[in-house]
């Protein structure tokens, strides 16, 4: 009998307990083992060889708050040697910012902030990329949560654009930058909510009953989301991941 060969390792960079990987975990899990660190309160690791792709999902933070946040420093230097091992990263949100400053790229502060369920669109790259082109729409809603954008890394291409936000997904050859939130669900998303940091952010900016229409544009839109951040997801590994 021929052995099973072994599952390779995805790393996970957690940066609050709530915004883990949510629907990706189901386009992976029949493939892969994932590693968490959960970079509040674990080394970030300094070798990125031991795993075959990095996950890096999102937070309340910026990916310029070093000077107050030292394992955001951690995380860049990580990804700068994964970049340069060829190692692939799928960054979320906060990890597709610090995916892009670890390339290189500004990160800015916008004037109004992206928050919500919204629709994003690929660009003509997108359609064609062998990752994004299985999404069997051009346009499709998603979560949005982010006061920060990037800008394209030198070397990379963008994939999706929003209207309020022109840099949604670039792609720097294995690698992925994804500011929206494909992964969350119903579920997952009702976790967030029980922070009340994130249901005040949300009132503040969306209105008193932002926290009933949020949660309820999420579940209306899941059947969507779900089975595009499974795809996309499992195209990447299937691509990318060796």
């Amino acid at each position: 009998m021929t052995a099973e060969p072994d599952r390779p390792t995805i790393l996970e960079l957690r940066h609050v307990e709530c915004e883990s990987p949510g629907s990706y975990s189901a386009g992976l899990a029949p493939v892969a083992d994932m590693v968490t660190v959960r970079s509040w309160r674990e080394p970030v690791p300094t070798d990125p060889s031991p795993y075959a792709a990095i996950l890096v999902m999102g937070g309340p933070m910026g990916a310029d708050d070093g000077a107050t946040i030292p394992w955001i420093a951690d995380e860049l230097a990580l990804l700068r040697r994964a970049v340069a091992a060829d190692i692939p990263i799928w960054g979320v949100c906060l990890g597709s910012q610090l995916l892009a400053h670890a390339l290189g790229a500004a990160i800015s502060t916008a004037a109004t902030p992206e928050i919500g369920v919204s629709d994003v669109e690929l660009t003509s790259d997108g359609r064609a990329d062998p990752v994004w082109s299985h999404v069997p729409t051009d346009e499709f809603p998603t979560l949005q949560w982010h006061f920060d954008t990037f800008d394209i890394p030198d070397g990379a291409v963008r994939l999706a654009s929003s209207s309020a936000y022109p840099n949604q997904v670039f792609r720097h050859r294995g690698s992925y930058g994804v500011q929206f939130h494909l992964e969350v669900d119903a579920a997952l998303f009702d976790e967030w909510l029980e922070i009340e940091d994130y249901r005040t952010e949300l009132t503040t900016h969306l209105g008193e009953d932002a926290v009933h229409a949020t949660t309820a544009a999420v579940a209306r839109v899941e059947p969507t989301t779900r089975p595009i951040a499974e795809t996309v997801i499992r195209r990447w590994f299937d691509e990318y991941v060796r």
